[in-house]
């Protein structure tokens, strides 16, 4: 009787995985994507040059100035804020700016200020508008401002609080925050006395 011939089994080889190599490519690509375009800005930056913006309050006045009996502030503050571009490339668009003023870090009013376009190496004025309207004081507080008044002065302190961005030819970066304080703002009661410059300080 002849033996019985086995079927015969054929190994089926599996092709290997490329996974992995795919992986570590796609890797390696947005790696050099990501140094490729940090190089590019970091060069646009270097041939920009940006300088720090310069603020500074021009004019600054207050008007009907009342404190009750009960310490409730009502009163209109007028600011004149210079805002100079000094750079020779780069224009700004402020989308927004808040303000606000306080007297010993508490706030007596905020608002918002109209936004704008500032071109490269130019300076702009922006009427900033305040009312206190029966704004709670607190004890100390009042007792200060009433002693200020007293003398014919008062000191505050203004802050800007802006969503900027920058442009350069058509190119424009994403938003940023810019603040500004400006401290001391010394405004008078009575006109007849020349303002006094005051200097700001600007966080980018």
């Amino acid at each position: 009787m002849a033996p019985t011939q086995q079927p015969q089994q054929t190994t089926v080889t599996k092709p290997p995985r490329q996974r992995p190599h795919i992986l570590r490519w796609v890797a390696t690509f947005f790696l050099a994507l990501i140094v490729l375009v940090g190089i590019a800005v970091l060069i646009i930056w270097l041939v920009i040059k940006p300088k720090r913006l310069v603020f500074s309050v021009e004019d600054g006045s207050v008007h009907n100035f009342n404190i009750s009996n009960d310490n409730h502030l009502n009163a209109s503050f007028n600011f004149v804020v210079r805002s100079y571009n000094p750079n020779s490339r780069v224009s700004i668009y402020y989308d927004s700016i808040e303000s606000r003023v306080d007297y010993d870090d508490q706030t007596l009013a905020f608002n918002v200020v109209d936004p704008f376009f500032q071109p490269h190496r130019n300076v702009t004025r922006l009427q900033v508008k305040l009312a206190a309207q029966s704004t709670a004081l607190l004890g100390s507080v009042s007792k200060d401002i009433k002693m200020e008044k007293s003398s014919g002065e008062m000191e505050l302190d203004l802050w800007l609080k802006a969503r900027i961005r920058f442009k350069v030819g058509a190119w424009k970066s994403s938003h940023r925050t810019l603040r500004v304080s400006c401290s001391p703002v010394v405004v008078h009661f009575s006109r007849p006395k020349a303002f006094n410059r005051a200097l700001c300080d600007v966080e980018l």
